[in-house]
This record gives structure tokens, C-alpha cells and sequence, in this order.
């Protein structure tokens, strides 16, 4: 008879505390299992695919040494949780990764106790991670933190901030650094591994520490010549001179794929008395699957894909990507102006700076996961005549707040900011969403905003930046590809601001900024279908405002509603300032604005986020309508 097929592992492993039931003999088999059933996953969800499949085993690992969820385990970024999502509880939900109602594609509290913080923004795990190892501290709790970080995110401030501080929290605190690009780390291997598992070892630490008792009774240049003889022979063997220093036990390196290395050193540094500890270990991106191990970015982020041959569904040709014109159009206008130049925060094709740096390698910077470096390094190369690009994604620009007021606008120095991913972003949710540029930076002195209608406005905008040498200056627009119009050969110089009249009528206003005016042309032909003539402006600035445009269409018009891609407080709130500041609603007009609604929008497909939003044609002629409405009301209850 034939033999019954074994139950795959993965199908008795509901959440952690069932995988700390397998024999340590199972567990090769059961990461093997977990990294084909991610594949799987997202080969029909599409997301982010390399970071999680190259911490399947250390994935396991910290579930299985660690009392999660007790013990807190933190994933920095997190687009690497996927195989985390699958073991605590998910499983059944992975296909309703990023899409609308599903689970969302980083961490989320909401989603599992598993999931203690969340994250989206990179280089925030290590000082989660010290919160929440002083709570337990201070509560008297035995519980730990362990907060696992990525080399890149290793390139951002704030992770040395946290380091810098941690020592306070003893034993409390793991960090494991993923190395998964060997920037850091020289090759791994036996005695590598070795040498982490006799470090960690609770033999070594008690040996080190009577022979640290000791030498504090030495006088004190034979106390600092022990202290040096010891950090140097063990940096000699392993590195981590740099960790030592913040307070950190250093191990490592380790490799992050081997489980009889990985189970070991963390048994040793969960149980070890001395801490923090730093567990460093070297990963590769993409791992066990052919098709990301051999493609340049390891299929960090991915679209559905075919998991035999790892080939993914593009979508149709169509228009250009906003970023792609973006890059190639500063690239264009470099080819003639030696003094601009472009940087990026780690995000170089997602900015569209690669295409730049392909022509101008020299005046392209990459400055890693350090968006407030970014934005002060601009500042400094426009203090000294250069003409910076700042290219950083909205919701990323958010992190440098103070730079951009302190070192760019108190100085009114010409620093251009390039503001992708403006407005709903579609899959990645609210983390990700660039909702708050327009209010924040339209709050500043000093600053222009503008926000592109299309391709070709961007186009316009890029070479209108490039010319503004008397000021910072943005443009912002969104995610994905144009409108499909004719981009221009030759770019405009846009009068600052200044608006334009894209359509003409005479009793409906309809003032939109940024990409919704596809969608406001839409209402003003729904509104003429009922007999209401409508006007529709592209106002291309928020700040300055076309004050002159605005009182005009003010004065001769019924209803005048405001358009945008932001959050409250932004183009409408300054619409209405200027209003009442000159009075121009005391002769009865109506004045409403449409924005992004006051709430953190879940991740869904974009089109649907934005008539979620109230964003399109058919809410644009719902609120012109009830405004009219309530105008006739108010007249008929006046003659009465």
C-alpha cells in the first residue's frame, strides 16, 4: 500500500506557541514550507517579496527561542512580516494582502496582539523597542524586546538616537541586525558562527564579567588597558567596535539562514544577564526563490506573478509614470545647467532620480534612509549656488519637518523640492499616503507650492523649479502614470502663482489643484447636462495663491468649490481665508471645499479610495448641487 502523505508541517503550526512544540530536527523542514507558502501568497497579492523571503529561518527562529507575543517583536519597516503574519494567526487571510478590507502590508496593531507596533517608516524598531523594555522594567515585568532592523534602515539618525540611550534597559533589549546587502558584514562561515555562539554563551559572559570586577579594582591605566584589550580582541574577531561603544554586547556575524547557528546564539542571548545585546546576522535578500535571488532588487516589491517562472503581470502600456518624466525631464534641463543637481533618500527609482544619475552621476546623491540629512544637505548645496532637487516622497518628506522650516525656510534658501506619491497611494495604505504636504509646507513663509494637473504640468513645474533661484519651492504629484497627454518639447516657465482657465462658464466654479481636474472636467459636463454653466481652473499653486483669479471668479459666480488631494487645512482653508479676510461672502456666495476626509484611509485600490474620499465627479456635482440648494432655501425663507 502506498504511504499516506505526510500533513505538511505548516498546516499544525497555527501560532507560535504551536511551532515552540516541534522538535528542533523540524524546523529546516518547517522554513522551507513557510517560504514556499509566502511565494505562493504573494505571487497572487503581488507586494513586497524579497525582504520577508530573506527572514524565513530568522523568522523561526525568534519565534521559536522567544515567548512572543509576551515578549515583544518588533519588525522595522515592516514589509518584511509577511512569513510573521503567516505563523501568528494570518495564514488564511494572505491572499487579502494590500488590497481593500485585507491585511494591510506592513504591521499594524489593529491586526495582532503579534504585531505590537506599527510601522511602515523606517528606523523606528530600536526605540519602540526601548519603550517598550523600560515599561516592562519599570512594571517589574520579565518580559523582553526584540527589535529586528535592517541594514539600510541602519543609514537613518534616529536608529543611533535609540542605540545611544538603550543601555538603560539591560537585558531587556535584543537588537538583531538583518545584513542582507554584506555592507557591513565580511563573509560568514564556521568559525564565524563559532565564535558568535561561544561570545553569547552564558560561560563567556560570566568569565567576562568577573574578569570586568576584577579589573575595576586595578589602578586605573591597567583598568582602561584591560577594558581596550578586551573590546579589541573581540572586534578583531567580529567587529561591532561601533555597537560596543553605544552600550551594546555585540555577536556576530552570524549566518541568518542557518538554524543551527541562529536557535543557539538566541537561546544564549535570551537567557544572558549582560545586555543589551546586538545580534548581527547576514541574510540574502530573495532567498530560496530563483527568480528574486537573480533579479537586481531581489523582487523587493512586486506586482502578481506567475511563481513558476517568477515572471510578473504588467500591466498594458500606457502613459508614462510621473516620476519617470520627472527624472528625465531634470536630467533634459541638467544636460544645460551644470549647477542642478538631485538627491534621493534611498528611494532612486522610486523618485525617478535614477534616470537622472544615468546622465549625471556626479550630481546625483543617494543619501540612504536620512530624509533630514537630504533636506539640509540641499540646503547647504543652495547656500553655496547650487540648484538642489530635493526628490522625496510625501509621506517621507514628513519626517524632516524641522529641517525644512529651520535649515530651508527661516534661510529662504532655493532648495526645489520634487514631492512624489502625492495623495492616496493605492496599496501601501496610510503610512504611505501623501495627504499633509500641501497644509504643511503652504504654512511657511517664504515657500511656493505648487501641484501638477498632469504630465505636462509636471514638465512645466520641473523647469519652473529650476528657474526659482529666490526661494524653496515644491511641486508635488502622485503615484503611477499620467493622463496620457503630449508631453511638451519645450517647458514653461510658469508665472509664480498664477493660475489658468481650462474651461469657461458663468454660474458654477469649480477650483481644483493637482490631478483632480480630470475629475472636476467630468462634473462641470455633468453640470452643464443640467443646465448649470460651469467654469473649471487649474489654480497649478496653493501658495502663492491667484488672488486676482480667485476674487474674479468669486464676483461673477453663484457656487465656487475647491479641489485637492490634501488633507484639511490646505488650498480650501486658504481659499477661505482670503474670502473672509476681503469679504467676499457677504453677497451671498457659496464657497465649499473638497479634501481628503479627517481620517487615516485603509489601503484599497486608489480608484476607490478617492470616491471613498468624496474626490471624484459624481461628489464634486453632489456638493454643487446641494450648495445650490441650500442657497435657494436661504433666498426662499428670506421673501417669507
Amino acid at each position: 500500500m502506498n504511504a499516506k502523505p505526510a500533513t505538511p508541517l505548516l498546516d499544525t503550526i497555527e501560532t507560535p506557541q504551536d511551532l515552540r512544540q516541534l522538535e528542533s530536527d523540524k524546523l529546516r523542514q518547517f522554513a522551507d514550507e513557510l517560504r514556499e507558502e509566502t511565494i505562493s501568497a504573494v505571487g497572487q497579492t503581488g507586494g513586497h517579496l524579497g525582504s520577508g523571503l530573506g527572514v524565513v529561518e530568522l523568522t523561526v527562529a525568534v519565534h521559536y527561542v522567544f515567548d512572543t507575543p509576551t515578549d515583544r517583536l518588533i519588525w522595522d519597516v515592516g514589509h518584511q512580516a509577511y512569513p510573521h503574519k503567516i505563523i501568528t494567526g494570518r495564514r488564511d487571510r494572505m491572499r487579502t494582502l494590500r488590497q481593500g478590507g485585507g491585511l494591510s502590508g506592513f504591521t499594524k496593531r489593529s491586526e495582532s496582539e503579534y504585531d505590537p507596533f506599527g510601522a511602515a517608516h523606517s528606523s523606528t524598531s530600536i526605540s519602540a523597542g526601548l519603550g517598550f523594555a523600560i515599561a516592562n522594567k519599570l512594571a517589574g515585568d520579565l518580559g523582553k524586546a526584540i527589535a529586528v532592523i535592517g541594514d539600510g534602515a541602519m543609514s537613518a539618525g534616529m536608529a543611533y538616537e535609540a542605540m545611544n540611550n538603550a543601555e538603560q534597559a539591560g537585558n531587556r533589549l535584543v537588537v538583531i541586525l538583518n545584513d542582507n546587502d554584506m555592507s557591513i558584514a565580511p563573509p560568514v562561515g564556521g568559525l564565524s558562527g563559532y565564535l558568535a555562539r561561544l561570545v553569547s554563551s552564558a560561560k563567556f559572559l560570566g568569565l567576562r564579567e568577573l574578569a570586568k570586577k576584577f579589573a575595576r579594582r586595578l589602578p586605573s591605566p591597567l583598568h582602561r588597558a584591560a577594558r581596550l584589550t578586551d573590546e579589541y580582541a573581540r572586534g578583531m574577531a567580529m567587529g561591532g567596535t561601533l555597537f560596543e561603544e553605544l552600550g551594546f554586547y555585540y555577536i556576530g556575524p552570524i549566518d541568518g539562514h542557518d538554524l543551527d547557528q541562529l536557535i543557539p546564539v538566541l537561546e544564549n542571548v535570551r537567557d544572558a544577564a549582560e545586555g543589551p545585546c546586538l545580534v548581527h546576522v547576514v541574510t540574502q535578500k530573495g532567498k530560496g526563490y530563483a527568480p528574486a535571488e537573480a533579479s537586481d532588487d531581489k523582487y523587493h516589491g512586486v506586482q502578481k506573478f506567475d511563481v513558476i517562472t517568477g515572471e510578473q503581470k504588467k500591466s498594458a502600456g500606457g502613459p508614462p509614470a510621473y516620476q519617470n518624466v520627472f527624472g528625465e525631464t531634470l536630467a533634459r534641463l541638467a544636460d544645460e545647467d551644470s549647477k542642478i543637481c538631485a538627491i534621493t533618500a534611498a528611494m532612486p527609482s522610486g523618485t525617478g532620480v535614477d534616470k537622472f544619475a544615468k546622465a549625471h552621476p556626479d550630481r546625483a546623491f543617494d543619501v540612504g534612509i536620512a530624509e533630514q540629512h537630504a533636506v539640509t544637505f540641499a540646503a547647504g548645496l543652495a547656500a553655496q549656488g547650487m540648484r538642489p532637487f530635493a526628490a522625496i516622497y510625501s509621506t517621507f518628506l514628513q519626517r524632516a519637518f524641522d529641517q525644512v522650516v529651520h535649515d530651508v525656510a527661516i534661510q529662504n534658501l532655493p532648495v526645489r523640492f520634487a514631492i512624489d506619491r502625492a495623495g492616496l497611494v493605492g496599496a501601501d495604505g496610510a503610512t504611505h499616503a501623501g495627504s499633509f504636504d500641501i497644509t504643511y509646507l503652504s504654512t511657511l513663509p517664504n515657500f511656493v507650492v505648487m501641484a501638477a494637473a498632469d504630465e505636462a504640468e509636471l514638465v512645466h513645474m520641473t523647469y519652473t523649479a529650476a528657474c526659482h533661484d529666490s526661494g524653496p519651492i515644491a511641486f508635488r504629484y502622485p503615484r503611477g502614470a499620467g493622463t496620457g497627454v503630449a508631453l511638451p518639447e519645450k517647458p514653461e516657465r510658469l508665472e509664480i502663482g498664477k493660475g489658468r482657465i481650462v474651461k469657461q462658464g458663468s454660474k458654477i466654479a469649480l477650483l481644483s489643484l493637482g490631478t483632480r481636474l480630470a475629475e472636476s472636467l467630468k462634473a462641470a459636463d455633468q453640470l452643464e447636462a443640467r443646465g448649470l454653466s460651469t467654469t473649471v481652473a487649474d489654480l497649478r499653486f496653493a501658495k502663492p495663491l491667484d488672488s486676482e483669479l480667485i476674487r474674479q471668479l468669486m464676483s461673477t459666480h453663484e457656487v465656487v468649490v475647491t479641489v485637492e488631494e490634501g488633507s484639511i487645512g490646505g488650498l480650501g482653508a486658504h481659499v477661505l481665508t482670503l474670502a473672509s479676510d476681503e469679504g467676499l461672502t457677504d453677497a451671498g456666495l457659496k464657497i465649499r471645499t473638497l479634501r481628503l476626509p479627517d481620517i487615516f484611509q485603509d489601503q484599497d485600490a486608489p480608484d476607490k479610495q478617492y470616491d471613498d474620499a468624496g474626490l471624484n465627479a459624481p461628489a464634486i456635482v453632489d456638493c454643487v448641487l446641494k450648495a445650490l440648494r441650500h442657497n435657494s432655501a436661504g433666498v426662499e425663507e428670506a421673501r417669507a
